[in-house]
């Protein structure tokens, strides 16, 4: 008996599935997402669901598990590796995206060219020639005559060139190229890319080898194709960059192995990316003279901490709605503390426009941006510059409280160490033990009190 075919609707944004095509997917709500796609139920059912050869298919005690450490691999790039963790785990399935052009490609060439001394590697391009990949090989300096490329799409074909030579690290550039036999939708659609994920990461288990997949994003920055590649693969990895900037962000948002938002700093130049060895700087414009609306902050990404400089401008508004204006901040965020700052700090500004930005392109997601934001604020609107030897860090709750935060001892390490000589803090945040430390601290438990001691 022949293998049966179904067609199913299969939505582009979410990757749900419908028994009839509907002008808006019935699970996110997305308009003219539905995609015709025909499934062969009899190879889908010999498939199965999960991912085979991950626990050995018997039953444990937990403590019988072996806890030994898993042996990893370096980069060769000491960025790469606090991003991952501490390096390359065999049997890991990474994903990595960013915006065309940044540089995913000219990084993972880098990798293999490092590692490939010591595990052998392969690169597999669906986007690219042979000879495009040769010429950037060139460019970059690197001993491309002894990297293993492979130009194929077909991930039947990918797979049986992996049992073949049996590669210890291989680079997939991008899934969104590749296609299984299996489905008969175009690639790049959400049915070949989970199908094709789905393999690859079965493979990658199996065997032990650490595969590396490239995604595009979308318009909004996310991953192209539904959330569930994210879900399948053990890390996530997000490059970024601020436009005309040649500096670039690599950033965990997921990792199995390691911390997440970890981050990684490189500079692209005309050889490559490099590692950035001193992160805080990038992000410090250490203004020559003070300048009203400048406060620097020391934010955690990950376990690392990094100075960086939040800036904010206040002006009179000529309309009656006033604007409010992020840049790496949360916007909800800054109309509740300005709420704030007008509720206990007595500072009205509800006919004036606020903008706030942070320098360098970086994006803050923990509230310990609060306080120095609130203070840019103030000193932008009172036209009054704040000490450049001065940062500031600290949660404000809607009470007017002044919150501590993780790591103030670490922070205030790192300050000291790019010459800051005061900081304002949180109370709890003051340093318990005798610590040597070559900077003032402020401790505040309160807003009037952060406000009273930026007037001194």
């Amino acid at each position: 008996m022949g293998s049966r075919t179904k067609t199913q609707y299969v939505c582009q944004s979410c990757g749900a599935a419908s028994p009839k095509w509907a002008g808006q997917c019935p699970d996110c709500g997305a308009w003219n997402t539905l995609v015709e796609a025909r499934v062969d139920t009899a190879a889908a059912k010999a498939r199965g669901g999960g991912i085979s050869g991950m626990a050995g298919g018997r039953v444990q005690r937990l403590r019988e598990v072996d806890t030994r450490e898993t042996p990893r691999t370096g980069t060769g790039l000491g960025e790469m590796d606090r991003v991952l963790g501490g390096g390359i785990v065999p049997g890991a399935v990474i994903l990595i995206g960013g915006d065309p052009g940044i540089g995913k490609s000219t990084l993972l060439l880098q990798v293999l060219a490092s590692v490939q001394a010591r595990m052998s590697t392969l690169y597999v391009t669906g986007e690219e020639s042979l000879t495009q990949v040769h010429l950037r090989a060139q460019r970059l300096g690197l001993p491309e005559l002894d990297l293993p490329v492979l130009a194929e799409t077909s991930v039947e074909e990918i797979l049986a060139q992996l049992a073949q030579h049996r590669p210890g690290l291989v680079v997939i550039d991008s899934i969104q190229t590749l296609y299984t036999d299996s489905l008969d939708s175009a690639p790049g659609s959400v049915s070949q890319l989970r199908e094709c994920a789905a393999q690859l990461v079965r493979h990658a288990k199996a065997s032990h080898t650490a595969v590396i997949l490239v995604g595009h994003v979308t318009k909004e920055g996310a991953i192209a194709g539904p959330r569930v590649l994210e879900h399948m693969v053990d890390s996530v990895l997000y490059f970024e960059h601020d436009p005309g900037s040649r500096f670039r962000i690599i950033r965990a948002v997921k990792n199995r192995f390691g911390a997440v938002n970890e981050l990684g700093v490189f500079a692209m130049g005309d050889d490559g990316l490099k590692e950035v060895s001193n992160p805080s700087a990038l992000f410090l414009s250490r203004h020559e003279q003070p300048v009203p609306g400048s406060v620097v902050t020391v934010t955690r990404q990950g376990s690392r901490p990094l100075l960086v400089e939040v800036q904010a401008l206040v002006d009179r508004s000529l309309v009656g709605n006033p604007r409010r204006v992020t840049l790496g901040l949360e916007g909800n965020r800054l109309n509740m503390l300005l709420a704030v700052l007008h509720r206990h700090g007595g500072i009205p500004l509800g006919d004036q426009d606020v903008f706030a930005n942070v320098v360098g392109g970086m994006r803050i997601q923990e509230p310990a941006a609060d306080l120095p934001l609130m203070l840019a604020v103030l000193s932008s609107f009172r036209n009054r510059p704040m000490p450049n030897d001065l940062i500031a860090f600290g949660e404000l709750g809607l009470a007017g409280e002044v919150r501590p935060v993780a790591g103030g001892e670490e922070r205030l390490a790192e300050a000291a160490k790019h010459g800051f000589r005061r900081a304002i803090v949180p109370e709890a945040n003051r340093p318990r033990k005798a610590v040597k430390l070559d900077i003032e601290v402020i401790p505040v438990s309160r807003l009037e009190q952060a406000i009273d001691a930026f007037q001194r």
